[in-house]
Parts: structure tokens; C-alpha cells; sequence
């Protein structure tokens, strides 16, 4: 009965098939296989024929598939039956109505008692459904048959087969096997050859249950068949390395600058006269922030650099830019201005992710760029974007940056977006963190200087059209010889970058002229701002006589305010920029309305160094540089400024096109008086004094406290007395107002931490984590907790404009010790002038770690703040270098070991 039911089925489906749809047999055939399958079935049923004439020759009762043929029929059984089991064909793949599964399984029940009796057969009722050996012998073998094998697009499941076969082979056909298989349901050799190892190896090999069970289902299927149609379609970024390109060089995400042996064009994967892949930078940047050596990074930078030397030149300015995180030179001020906020946004958008989702990951790791690029490697996309260029990234960046208007920032996202959605590999990471305005790979502009120096030193960028480039003009050099040649170069950078500090200008002359060029064609010229002179601090008059024995020095007051260089171009337009090149013009319109009263008419052009001061013009006096901080720091309104300014001039640098920075200070000075007049309460000459008395020195110093100022300047008057710039030369000496022996000078620090106040300071912050600026690597070291010299209206104040400055978690870049760490920590954002006692040793503190005492920083002893400064950015704080030359300029430490080389470097 249970067999009749089978056969039922399969003969009815068939009846009901050609009943539902068209009598064509040959659209019948199409359908019950399915268009992808038709060729497919048509081999196999057309082996399964070939396969049986075979059969009914063969007579060799010995043979294996004869021999297992009686037993097979029992396992045939449970085959039939798993597929009876297993859900309908979807009507997706075999083309059936969508009611067709549920007819069907009407059959079923009505033929065989319930589902359950058709799906799982007894012992008994599997023994008559043995079937021939012919039957078997096709159903064996074609499993194994090369055509089947073959098939080029989807192959049938097994069950779908024996459908196709039954349905192709006569009724009488299937009589015939069912009486064959009765007659050797007894059989004792089909017993014997049952408990055979060689029968259970035939047995996994035909076609197990659960092998039938996983093939024939159809959720399965369909799923497997979605993925392989959008895999066509679609492409997972890889998270490995790369895969080779049709040049037979790489997609990039092994380039590798860090080489030994680096050779600047074998081992670039892009060719001669193609533009830079943004990748190859990315990847540079990836192994520098993967180096702990400054040197090591400078020389894996440096192989960059060569590599676009060679075979693109035209991206190394944009490749300098990126590497700074700058879009153009700092004193035209373009920043992208881009929230992290919306970047998060962007990045959601863009990948599908939720905005939570990628706001905890930010938290958790701290870097929003990792996030990007983690979010990005999952993602899959229909079609790949163009791959970025160095000079379309920095050209799409600066594009973001110029963008304004009310739909700016709707603008901004649809451009971050497209820009993401195009990323590979580790390009995702850096682009996010140059929008975010935090490169931080470890490497400042000093160091990029030294790098691009020794890539100019090996590869000479000007070689014009060498038939064998120069890859290496070092190699032939003594380590000695090298490593002068490299300093040379370094220094002409330096040099010109001070006193042209704009890429836009470097970059072509060095590619074009060389190295040799520079000097001559990036002169110092008015418009582009210079690197200040500073000065070196001291501690006492004695000190400055020590220094200054034997020379002619001026004293002049050192004032309270800000650092003003006014340019005068020759076509009447006036720019006036901060101690760090930021363009302070608009903050300024009085001082430019009112700068023809001041200047003679011999003055062409010009550049002066002054110093912006509030001045009360009742009492005609200086005031404190708090009131100075108050005035508008961007389009300010002449008629609106309540706070009034004097310029006091002290140098001039440039007049009538001619720089005057190699002439001693006491012609620069005579040129200053004669082309410049003074204005009683708007231009002044700065108050000074010529004496190497010290009584003299000391009651001008007091005169100058009086006169609310910090101390004075000292300064040679003709030997060594030319203007050095962007050095802290000892050239001249600050003498500051003695408010704490021993130390004689304050400290510039970055607030990055605040504790909870108690008692009375409950409410408000009660102390706060200050750090110095490593410039080195890129990194604020701790160097003190401070709690005093705040009034309750300073820590009502700090408590406010910090609130909105709290992250969650330390930056990756602040250096501290987890028992101070703070109840907040804050994103560095302000600078506060500091004062202390003296400066110790630290096994705590890192400031200056590794330079003074190789497991040791340095720390403040009774630090106490003074005020905040307005007038500079957090990179401009007291470095690290600063901070363990003023620990060896203490007396104590003096007496201890003796004289030491400053660690203080000339430049920066």
C-alpha cells in the first residue's frame, strides 16, 4: 500500500502538472526543471538511458552494483521517503503553482494514512520498494557521472533527479522493478551483503538521508542561489591584503614605505606619470602610526616622498599638505569645521549602520577613524567606485572646507559621503580623522621637514628626464658624509619655511630649481608672515650679565598683550598676524584706519614687529591683557570696539623690498625711527634703555612692573644681533617680574582634566590636570595637578566653558598616570599661563619623559594659575623640551651636574 501511495504521487503530479498547464510536453519539460536546469536534466535522464542498455547486457552476477543491488532497494526506500519528508519544491525552482505543495500533500494523506506514516515508513514497508538493479544502476551512477559533474551552471538536487526519472520512465517500468524487488525480498544473499562494510561505504556514497534532506530543501536553496546572484553583483571590501592588479603590481594594501632597502619605484604599485592612490599615503600613515622610533617614522615618510618624486612630482604638494592635515598655509585660516557629530552621521548613513551603534564603538575605542574603517570593511557594495587620488582628496577636502550658506552643511555630508562610500582598505580611517581635524599619526612639522629633506638628500627631486633616475645618491656615502648632507638640506628647509612659510611656493622650486634654489626664489616678502623670534628666559639680572658680558645689549619693557606683525604691501593692503601666524586683520580695523599716521611716506612696504596692548585712554596707561582678550576676535566693527589698543613697535624686519632680518638690531632699529612716528596713545616706540649697569638694569625692571608690564626684554645691540627666525635664541633674554624664586618664568599648559570640587567648591570643578606639548610625538604629558590661584568666579568659569568640552574617555594621545586621572576629562582646548615653585622629578608626570631621566618625567611643585592665554592654541604650549630646559637652568640642579646641552632645539 505504502509503495502504490509513492507511485501515486509521482504519477499524479505528473497528470496534475500537464492538466494545470500548457499539453506541451516540451513547455511541461521546461517547467518541471526550470530554465536554468533544462539542459542539465535532458544529460542526465539521457545517461541514465545509455546507463541502462548497459545493465541489461551485463550478466557478471559478481558485479558491485548486482552485487548490492537487492539491498539498495531498502535504502532506496528511505531515500523516497526523506524526500517525502522534506517540504515541496518552491515554486521558484521547479516552476509550481503556489498551491501546488498544499494539493500534494492532500494526496499524500489521502494515499498513505498521515504525513507522518508517508514521511517515516516501517521496517516492513520498506522492504518491497527495493527496486531493480537496472532502476539502481542509473541512479548510482549518474550521480557520478561526468555530465552531471560538469554542469556549468546549477546542478539538480538529487531528489529533483529521481522526480525527473520517474516521471520519464513508463508505468510498466515501475511494475517491473516492484516485482523484481518482491521476488528478492528473501533473499539471503541480499541479508548477507547487507551487514557488508563494502554495502555501508555504497551506502554513504549514493545518497544518504540528510544528504537528501539539506538538498532538496528549498529554503535552503533559495537562500544559497539569492547569495550566489549578488555576489555577482556585489563585492565585500577585503580586510586582507591586497589582490593584483593588471599591471601584476597590487592594489595597494601591502604598500609598504618601511622597506628595508626601499626602492622608490620597484616598490610603489603605481607607475610612472599615474596619479599618487590615496591608499599609498593611507598605508604610510599606517605603518608611522604603527612606529615608536621619531627616526624610523621620518624615514618611512621620506620613502613616501621619494616614491612621488620619481613618478608623480605634481601630487607632493597635496601629499605635504595631507600629511600636515592642512588644506592651504595657516595663515589663510581654511579648516573644514566638520563636528565629529556629523561625521558620525556620515558614517551611519553610509554604511547602514545605526548612529548608536557608531557612537559607542567611538566610545569604546576612542577613535572614530577605526570606526570608519571597521564600519566600512563590512560593507557590501553593487558596483565600486573610482579609487581616490592623493590630489582628489586633498581637492574635495578643500572644497568641503570652502563650502557656506545656509544648505553648506547639507552640502558638506552628500560630498563626506561619497568621499567614505569609495574607501578601500585604510583610506576610510584617515580620511575621517582629517576631516575631524586629528591626523595624529605622531609626526609635527618639523618632522616632516626633516623627512622630505632626506628624500630630496637621496632622491634629488630635479633630475629632469635622466634615462636612469638617481634612486640613491647617498648609497657611495660614508654614514658621516650622509648624515651631514641630510642636515644641510634639513636646515636650507628650515630656514625657508621660516621665512616663507607657504608649500604653495616651496614645493614647485624644490621640484623644479632644487634645494640649491630655495634661498633665492622664497624670499621673505610681505603678505606671507614669519616664524617670531622668541626669547630665552632667565631668572635674574646676574644671569643676563653672565650672558651678556662684554656685548652691548637694550632693555626694553616687555608688555602684556598680544603679538602684532603688520604687513604693508606695496599696493596699500595691510594684514596683521598673531605670534602663530593666525590672520588677525578683521580683529583689527582701528589699528589699520589709523596706520597712515604712523607711517612716513618713504614706506613702500613693509613688515613690523609690535605688540597689541589695551590702553586706557583717560588715564593713558596699559591695561591687563584680561580686557584685551574681551574684543571680538573676527569682523569686528571699528564703532563698536569699547576696548582701545596701542601699538608699541620694537623691530622692523622688512622695508621697500628689501628684507632687513641679517642686519644687527641696532640698524633695524634706527630704520624703524626714522620711517615710523609715534602717536600718543595709538603707536609708541617701545620704552628702553642702553646700560650694562646692573643698578640700572634692576630699577628699570621695577619701573617696568610698574608700568603693568611682565619684566623686560633684553637684547644685543650689534654682535650676534641679527633676527633669528622662528628661534628661541639667547640672543635675547626675557627678564620677567620674580613672583616665585626659582624658576623665573611661567609655563604655558593644557588644561586636559577636572576633578569634582568639594566643600565650599562643591558645583564647580576644585582642580584640574595641566599638560605640556610634546611636538615630537604629537602627545600632551601630564605635569601637574592645580587647585590654587582660581577666585570663585575663575572656577565658575572654567566649570562653564568646560562642560561642553567633556569626552568620555582620555584621548589616545594624553600621557598620564591612572592615579590622577581625573573625574572629567576634557578635548584640549584652552591654554593657561602657570607658575610655580621649582620642577622635580616625577615617577608619575610624563612631561619631558625620557629626556632628563629615562623612567622619570618632570612635575611642577606649587603650580598656581595666572591666567588664561587667549592669544595661543593648545600646540603652542610649553613643549616638553622647554619644560627639561627650564629643570636644568635651576640653580640646584646646575650645582648637581654641572653644565648640560640644552634639549631645546633651535628651531620651533
Amino acid at each position: 500500500m505504502a509503495q502504490k501511495s509513492i507511485l501515486s504521487f509521482f504519477t499524479k503530479s505528473n497528470v496534475k502538472k500537464s492538466t494545470d498547464d500548457e499539453p506541451s510536453s516540451d513547455k511541461t519539460k521546461v517547467e518541471l526543471n526550470g530554465a536554468e536546469g533544462k539542459e542539465d536534466n535532458n544529460n542526465a535522464v539521457s545517461a541514465a538511458k545509455k546507463l541502462k542498455k548497459e545493465d541489461l547486457k551485463s550478466s557478471d552476477e559478481d558485479s558491485p552494483i548486482k552485487r548490492t543491488a537487492a539491498t539498495n532497494g531498502s535504502r532506496k526506500s528511505k531515500s523516497m521517503a526523506a524526500f517525502d519528508s522534506s517540504p515541496s519544491p518552491s515554486p521558484q525552482k521547479n516552476q509550481q503553482p503556489k498551491d501546488g505543495s498544499s494539493s500534494v500533500k492532500r494526496r499524500r494523506l489521502a494515499s498513505s494514512g498521515s504525513e507522518e506514516e508517508g514521511s517515516k515508513p516501517t521496517e516492513k514497508e520498506t522492504a518491497p520498494k527495493v527496486e531493480s538493479p537496472k532502476k539502481e544502476t542509473s541512479k548510482t551512477d549518474k550521480k557520478a557521472s561526468p555530465t552531471s559533474s560538469s554542469s556549468s551552471k546549477k546542478k539538480p538536487s538529487a531528489s529533483a533527479s529521481k522526480v525527473k526519472e520517474e516521471k520519464k520512465t513508463p508505468k510498466t517500468s515501475n511494475k517491473k522493478s516492484a516485482t523484481t524487488s518482491k521476488g528478492k525480498k528473501d533473499s539471503p544473499k541480499v541479508k548477507e551483503e547487507e551487514k557488508s562494510p563494502e554495502k555501508k561505504e555504497i551506502k554513504q556514497e549514493v545518497s544518504p538521508k540528510k544528504e537528501v534532506k539539506q538538498e532538496s530543501s528549498p529554503k535552503k536553496d533559495v537562500k544559497d542561489k539569492g547569495a550566489n546572484v549578488m555576489s555577482f553583483f556585489t563585492k565585500k571590501e577585503p580586510a586582507g591584503s591586497g589582490t593584483s592588479s593588471a599591471g601584476g603590481k597590487s592594489d595597494g594594501a601591502d604598500y609598504n614605505p618601511g622597506l628595508k632597502n626601499y626602492h622608490p619605484i620597484k616598490d610603489a604599485f603605481w607607475k610612472k606619470g599615474d596619479k599618487v592612490p590615496y591608499l599609498a599615503l593611507a598605508r604610510t600613515f599606517q605603518i608611522i602610526e604603527e612606529t615608536s622610533g621619531r627616526l624610523r617614522m621620518m624615514e618611512i615618510l621620506s620613502n613616501y616622498f621619494r616614491s612621488v618624486i620619481l613618478l608623480s612630482p605634481n601630487d607632493l604638494l597635496p601629499s605635504v599638505y595631507l600629511s600636515l592635515n592642512q588644506l592651504a598655509p595657516t595663515y589663510e585660516g581654511m579648516e573644514l569645521g566638520i563636528a565629529e557629530h556629523t561625521l558620525m552621521k556620515a558614517i551611519a548613513q553610509s554604511t547602514g549602520r545605526s548612529l548608536g551603534q557608531i557612537k559607542t564603538d567611538a566610545q569604546n575605542t576612542g577613535d572614530l577613524g577605526l570606526v570608519a574603517e571597521q564600519s566600512k570593511s563590512s560593507q557590501r557594495m553593487m558596483f565600486r567606485p573610482a579609487a581616490h587620488t592623493v590630489e582628489g582628496v586633498f581637492g574635495k577636502l578643500r572644497e568641503i572646507a570652502k563650502m557656506t550658506g545656509t544648505a553648506a552643511m547639507a552640502k558638506k555630508m552628500d560630498k563626506i559621503q561619497s568621499m567614505f562610500v569609495a574607501c578601500r582598505h585604510s583610506e576610510a580611517r584617515f580620511i575621517i580623522r582629517s576631516l575631524a581635524g586629528k591626523l595624529r599619526i605622531g609626526l609635527a612639522e618639523q618632522s616632516l621637514l626633516q623627512a622630505l629633506a632626506q628624500a630630496c638628500a637621496m632622491t634629488p627631486p630635479n633630475q629632469g628626464d635622466l634615462k636612469e633616475p638617481i634612486i640613491n645618491s647617498l648609497s657611495k656615502c660614508s654614514e658621516a658624509s650622509a648624515k651631514s648632507k641630510m642636515e644641510e638640506i634639513a636646515l636650507i628647509l628650515k630656514t625657508v619655511f621660516c621665512q616663507c612659510p607657504n608649500y604653495n611656493q616651496i614645493i614647485p622650486v624644490l621640484l623644479e630649481q632644487g634645494v640649491d634654489k630655495l634661498m633665492e626664489m622664497c624670499p621673505m616678502m610681505p603678505g606671507t608672515p614669519l616664524k617670531p623670534m622668541l626669547a630665552h628666559p632667565t631668572k635674574g639680572v646676574h644671569e643676563v650679565l653672565e650672558r651678556f658680558g662684554g656685548i652691548d645689549f637694550t632693555c626694553e619693557w616687555k608688555y602684556d598683550g598680544e603679538r602684532a606683525q603688520i604687513h604693508i604691501l606695496e599696493d596699500g593692503t595691510v594684514n596683521i598676524y598673531s605670534r602663530n601666524q593666525e590672520n588677525n586683520t578683521t580683529k583689527y580695523p582701528d589699528i589699520i584706519n589709523r596706520l597712515d599716521r604712523t607711517q612716513k611716506e618713504t614706506v613702500k612696504s613693509a613688515i613690523l614687529d609690535c605688540e597689541a596692548v589695551a590702553w586706557d585712554t583717560e588715564k593713558k596707561q596699559i591695561l591687563p591683557f584680561q580686557i584685551l582678550s574681551t574684543r571680538k576676535r573676527k569682523d569686528a566693527q571699528e564703532d563698536e570696539i569699547k576696548v582701545q589698543v596701542c601699538v608699541f613697535m620694537f623691530d622692523l624686519l622688512y622695508l621697500n623690498g628689501s628684507p632687513l632680518v641679517e642686519k644687527p638690531f641696532l640698524e633695524r632699529r634706527e630704520l624703524l625711527y626714522k620711517h615710523f612716528r609715534e602717536i600718543e596713545g595709538e603707536w609708541k616706540y617701545a620704552t628702553r634703555l642702553d646700560t650694562s649697569d646692573i643698578d640700572e638694569l634692576q630699577r628699570f625692571l621695577e619701573e617696568a612692573v610698574k608700568g603693568n608690564c611682565e619684566g623686560l626684554m633684553v637684547k644685543t645691540l650689534m654682535k650676534e644681533a641679527t633676527y633669528e627666525i622662528a628661534k628661541r635664541s639667547r640672543n635675547w633674554l626675557k627678564l620677567k617680574k620674580d613672583y616665585l624664586s626659582g624658576v623665573g618664568d611661567s609655563l604655558d599648559l593644557v588644561v586636559i582634566g577636572g576633578y569634582k570640587g568639594k566643600g565650599k567648591r562643591t558645583g564647580t570643578y576644585g582642580g584640574f590636570l595641566l599638560a605640556c606639548y610634546d611636538e615630537d610625538n604629537e602627545e600632551y604629558q601630564s605635569i601637574c595637578k592645580i587647585g590654587t590661584g582660581f577666585s570663585d568666579e575663575d572656577l565658575q568659569q572654567h566649570t562653564y566653558f568646560f562642560k561642553d568640552k567633556t569626552i568620555p574617555r582620555a584621548k589616545g594621545y594624553y600621557r598620564y598616570d591612572s592615579s590622577h586621572e581625573p573625574d572629567d576629562w576634557f578635548e584640549p582646548a584652552q591654554v593657561w599661563e602657570v607658575l610655580c615653585a621649582d620642577l622635580s622629578l616625577s615617577p608619575v608626570h610624563r612631561a619631558a619623559h625620557g629626556i632628563i631621566d629615562g623612567e622619570k618625567g618632570i612635575s611642577l611643585r606649587f603650580p598656581r594659575f595666572i591666567k588664561i592665554r587667549d592669544d595661543k592654541g593648545v600646540t603652542d604650549a610649553t613643549s616638553a623640551k622647554q619644560v627639561a630646559s627650564m629643570y636644568l637652568n635651576q640653580d640646584q640642579i646646575k650645582n648637581q651636574q654641572g653644565n648640560q646641552r640644552d634639549p631645546e632645539e633651535d628651531f620651533y
